[in-house]
């Protein structure tokens, strides 16, 4: 049987420019990299993209008062830090070796250890802030068992070799769905950790704050905790001032309760960091469906 995804012109013509972009910034020093593919997305895609008018719609909804002078940072600032963050997921073991470089902190490292020594399960939530799968990486480099739940492409054609752009850096990963539902769950039961992504729009989902205004989120992170007596941690890479490392943060857990008071929770554990980083979330997705 032929896997391949039936051929149309615009997602493999797509997925052509990328892989050539990637395949060539691949050639170069990570140090120079990571940088140039942060310019080449907030100077070149971004504009041609729309990413631009996405960043702007977002902060005009959540936040209407913020300085013009800053609205056009972040126009900038954010698919520069999304470019970078591609490309150093498409660089293997050259970004876990820089993300095993930066120490955990935070007042949730303690109970993240007792976990991997006791084999209790973990699930890890994050959002898309620095990078979002540095912390994975700086985990499976130390030995701990971190399996990814990731979102498929809707570019078949980019998804095949995204998805072995994120098994290079550490396994299992399950997509979400049917697909992936018994192997991540089997995962779990054996005392894995699994880390997953709260702020995507999810049309299933309970309308929970995230900036003050609802934005659907899925209930899974806490729903699946409380079935597999998992701890709910929050982390984040928090992309250093140099542009390459990062601070990686491990929150305390979350206490057990009604998986919509986990869940907001989180969301309200992300809002503290992005507040505090503005450019180093992806305002670039459409995470307020509805109200812009």
């Amino acid at each position: 049987m032929d896997d391949r995804p039936p051929f149309r012109p615009g997602p493999w013509l797509e997925n052509t420019a990328l892989r050539a972009l990637i395949g060539g910034l691949l050639l170069l020093p990570y140090r120079w990299r990571v940088p140039l593919c942060g310019w080449v997305m907030a100077r070149i895609i971004a504009p041609l993209a729309g990413y631009d008018c996405r960043v702007r719609d977002n902060l005009a909804l959540i936040l209407p008062d913020l300085p013009a002078a800053e609205v056009k940072r972040l126009m900038r600032a954010v698919p520069n830090n999304v470019g970078r963050t591609v490309i150093e997921i498409y660089s293997g073991q050259d970004f876990v070796a820089r993300a095993l470089l930066n120490p955990l902190r935070g007042p949730g490292v303690a109970a993240l250890e007792k976990a991997h020594r006791t084999g209790r399960p973990v699930i890890l939530v994050t959002g898309h802030f620095g990078n979002y799968d540095a912390s994975r990486a700086a985990l499976i480099a130390r030995g701990y068992r971190v399996g990814a739940l990731y979102r498929p492409m809707n570019n078949t054609w980019f998804n095949a070799h995204y998805v072995q752009a994120i098994s290079a850096i550490g396994t299992p990963v399950f997509p979400r769905g049917r697909q992936g539902l018994a192997g991540m769950l089997r995962h779990l039961r054996d005392g894995g950790m699994l880390g997953m992504l709260i702020d995507l729009h999810k049309r299933e989902g309970v309308p929970l704050q995230f900036f003050g205004h609802a934005a659907l989120t899925a209930l899974s992170a806490a729903e699946m905790a409380l079935k597999y007596g998992a701890l709910v941690i929050p982390t984040y890479a928090v992309r250093a001032d140099n542009g390459l490392d990062f601070d990686i943060i491990v929150e305390a857990p979350i206490p057990e309760g009604p998986p919509e008071q986990m869940t907001q929770a989180l969301n309200d554990s992300l809002e503290a960091v992005v507040r505090q980083h503005m450019d180093q979330w992806f305002w670039i997705h459409r995470r307020w469906k509805g109200g812009n």
